[in-house]
């Protein structure tokens, strides 16, 4: 059974190019070709796809964002990024958002082929210095729980109103306790998790 793939690509050329070699390749078809985020987010569900190749800079809506609101829609499908440059840190907030690997725009077709392929078997086409990123951060996810679990009832509840954003004094109005006590508790805090501001407190703890 051919693979379908749905392509998301602002450039007229290369998603016209990329449509003809996987209509013209036993063992491929293309389920779809959208100009932007917004028809891919309308179209793809019903093209129901194995693999997407999504671009990351589209117009409007990003790539990344249309991964984020596209994999829900289709659960079962692999998104591979287009990229034209490494990026690592925009590949990477891909990876999060749900996508399965990457592809560099400039990567011969034969292998663009072979990348959607691979991925349809399970696997994540992307260099090693992404993957490492990857990988650090699932390590310091799972570090961030292990000391969000140290925090006391309280420290959690003091740490839930600053990652709302409520200041101290609200803070110690809606828990029915002195403005100093907050204070502690957010020392508290800071040292449980090992950091020395609000920013950094909240940050780790969305991370868990």
């Amino acid at each position: 059974m051919a693979i379908k793939v749905s392509i998301v690509e602002d450039d007229d050329w290369i998603r016209g190019n990329l449509a003809n070699q996987l209509s013209r390749t036993p063992g491929f078809a293309c389920a779809g070709s959208y100009a932007n985020a917004e028809e891919a987010l309308g179209h793809i569900p019903k093209d129901d796809p194995n693999v997407v190749l999504m671009d990351i800079n589209l117009p409007k809506m990003s790539g990344i964002e249309c991964v984020r609101k596209l994999k829900p829609l289709v659960p079962s499908a692999h998104i591979l990024m287009l990229t034209v440059y490494e990026d690592s840190d925009k590949i990477f907030d891909s990876l999060l958002a749900g996508a399965s690997g990457y592809l560099l725009k400039r990567t011969p077709q034969a292998q663009i082929l072979e990348a959607i392929a691979d991925v349809h078997r399970g696997n994540s086409p992307m260099t090693g210095h992404i993957a490492r990123k990857v990988v650090q951060y699932f390590n310091q996810r799972g570090s961030a729980e292990k000391e969000i679990e140290k925090l006391s009832k309280r420290e959690h509840e003091v740490l839930d109103r600053l990652a709302e954003g409520i200041p101290y004094k609200e803070i110690a109005d809606v828990l029915s306790m002195s403005i100093d006590t907050v204070r502690m508790h957010i020392k508290g805090i800071y040292g449980k998790l090992h950091v020395h501001s609000r920013g950094e407190a909240v940050a780790k703890y969305l991370r868990k």
